[in-house]
């Protein structure tokens, strides 16, 4: 999990540094460490914008346009994440990231005994079309994207996306939403799933396979490397463990008989910094320029945008401290200028106080101006990627890609993804990899600034997010007015020609949209896939 393991003398001088990825450092590089490692221009690094994209997707990277800035954002009921989007848009964000609460997560309405006490509590809380319409109301759909931090129910969210943009008059060939969707990553470092591993994927290929066709601009899954990584697994692995979950889902739509170049192009990724600078930079380098070769080599991509690595690094949530909290001010300053030295399209930055409370409007605001610090004052923007030839850097990005492939290979001599998630291979070794960061943090092999080195002075007082109880019964009168009021027998036709889609083979997406134009609610829906396919039982890892 975090930072680099340093093996000093009796005199603080540094003997070995080794990054948790298992890679070496060694006090000085030089011309003789490329020849090493045998580095050839064209195809280890490439000019910006071409094959393998190594130092950018585009020719003239953030000169030509800056990342976007888009901060997690969402609790409580839909008016006070409508008021937060609002505020974050007017002071300079230029996508939104939207968080929704636990019983939306795990498919519950706000009013079932499953729901108590959480609701509204770690993000929005949606029941129906309603609390979308309440969510976005006066955002410019048609400019704006949309990230949708959901995953076992992503293709609920998504055809309710639609139906919310469409009633408010927007075509859906012009909205941008990127849901998550990225269930085999819950099994494995999150631990929000709700049905088993085949029938979560193949609704995960429905939600491709229908915005291929109907929703040109949305990317239907964000493959998330990021949430492995805050479970205990190393950089290395954590891009090995998404493309080979990314695999798994290219492969369930090619078996439709589509060909990759016809959607991967819209596949994004989330991924992780915090821990040390220059591991990251080169874990994102040598990723983009193994994602690239991968597509070609093992699905016959040829078109240039379709081999893109695109998507959000950032966040930084496990580099954050309760202890001292201030100064996750500057680690994230740090997390921040290494997205931007990584060649970031989209990023987001976990705020100072996300350690122990959700983010107060104070501490959101400077995570944004920290980015803009960047864009605007400090020159991230002068040069594309100005690491580019560094003895250094480059020698790191070539060993990085390597420990990549090696825990790729160890995925499939077990069967692949699916196999290795069913099996708990990868849950069995990330919860390996935490448990020894945690020793070595412990033992103080691992330093943390203000937790096990520099503790002395006084924690800051911080202001704590209050859980408001007002929100659940708001939500659940807003529920039950929504029952009382709409046309339940629409609900009801919509809900049973949902279930017969689910039990047979067609792509339950248009169903879905039907469902939330009627209102019928997420648990309604996430019900009825429950009662086809049954819920996923953890496999045992110890």
């Amino acid at each position: 999990m975090g930072v680099a393991t340093y093996i000093k003398d009796e005199k603080d001088a540094i003997k070995e540094v080794i990054y948790q990825s298992g890679i070496k450092v060694k006090p000085v590089y030089t011309p003789e460490d490329l020849e090493r490692i045998g580095f050839d221009y064209e195809k280890d690094l490439g000019d910006p914008g071409e094959f393998p994209f190594t130092r950018a997707l585009y020719p003239l990277g953030y000169r030509s346009r800056n990342w976007t800035t888009r901060q997690y954002t969402g609790f409580g009921t839909p008016e006070e994440t409508n008021e937060r989007f609002k505020l974050m848009i007017s002071h300079g964000q230029t996508g939104l990231n939207v968080a929704f609460d636990l019983p939306t997560q795990m498919g519950y309405d706000s009013d079932d005994p499953m729901a108590e006490g959480e609701v509204g509590r770690v993000g929005m809380a949606v029941d129906s079309l309603k609390d979308f319409e309440i969510a976005f109301k006066d955002i410019e759909l048609d400019k704006i994207g949309t990230g949708l931090t959901i995953n076992a129910i992503a293709s609920v969210m998504l055809a309710m996306y639609q139906a919310v943009a469409e009633k408010f008059g927007y075509d859906k060939r012009v909205i941008s939403a990127t849901p998550q969707n990225d269930i085999l990553k819950e099994m494995v470092g999150r631990g929000a799933w709700i049905y088993p591993v085949e029938p979560s994927v193949r609704l995960i290929g429905d939600t491709i396979e229908y915005s291929m066709k109907e929703l040109p601009r949305c990317n239907p899954v964000s493959v998330c490397g990021y949430h492995i990584r805050e479970s205990g697994c190393t950089p290395a692995q954590e891009i090995a463990y998404a493309f080979e979950i990314a695999f798994a889902y290219i492969d369930n739509v090619v078996a439709r008989g589509y060909k990759a170049e016809d959607f991967v192009g819209r596949f994004s990724f989330n991924l992780n910094i915090y821990g040390n600078l220059w591991e990251n930079v080169a874990k994102f380098r040598a990723a983009r320029k193994l994602w690239a070769k991968l597509l070609r080599e093992r699905y016959g991509v040829q078109n240039k945008r379709a081999l893109f690595l695109r998507g959000i690094f950032g966040g930084g949530g496990s580099g954050m401290t309760k202890q001292q909290p201030e100064n996750n001010i500057m680690r994230g300053a740090y997390y921040a200028l290494t997205a931007a030295l990584s060649g970031a399209q989209t990023t987001a930055l976990c705020s100072f106080d996300e350690a122990y409370t959700i983010p107060t409007k104070r501490a959101a605001l400077l995570s944004l101006r920290t980015f803009q610090i960047l864009m605007e004052e400090i020159g991230l923007r002068d040069t594309v990627d100005p690491l580019a030839g560094s003895y250094f850097m480059e020698t790191l990005t070539k060993e990085m890609e390597e420990k990549i492939l090696e825990e790729m290979e160890k995925v499939e001599k077990i069967g692949g993804m699916i196999q290795a998630v069913s099996s708990g291979y990868v849950q069995r070794e990330v919860a390996r990899q935490a448990y020894e960061y945690e020793k070595k943090l412990q033992e103080g092999k691992v330093i943390k600034v203000g937790v096990n080195k520099y503790t002395e002075g006084v924690d800051m007082e911080v202001e704590l997010h209050e859980y408001n109880e007002e929100w659940a019964r708001q939500q659940i009168e807003r529920l039950k007015e929504l029952r009382r009021t709409r046309d339940n027998k629409a609900v009801k036709e919509s809900l049973k020609a949902l279930e017969k889609a689910a039990r047979g083979t067609e792509n339950v997406m248009p169903y879905l949209v039907e469902c939330c134009k009627c209102y019928a609610t997420v648990g309604e829906m996430a019900n009825v896939f429950r009662d086809v396919f049954g819920e996923h039982v953890e496999p045992n890892i110890f």
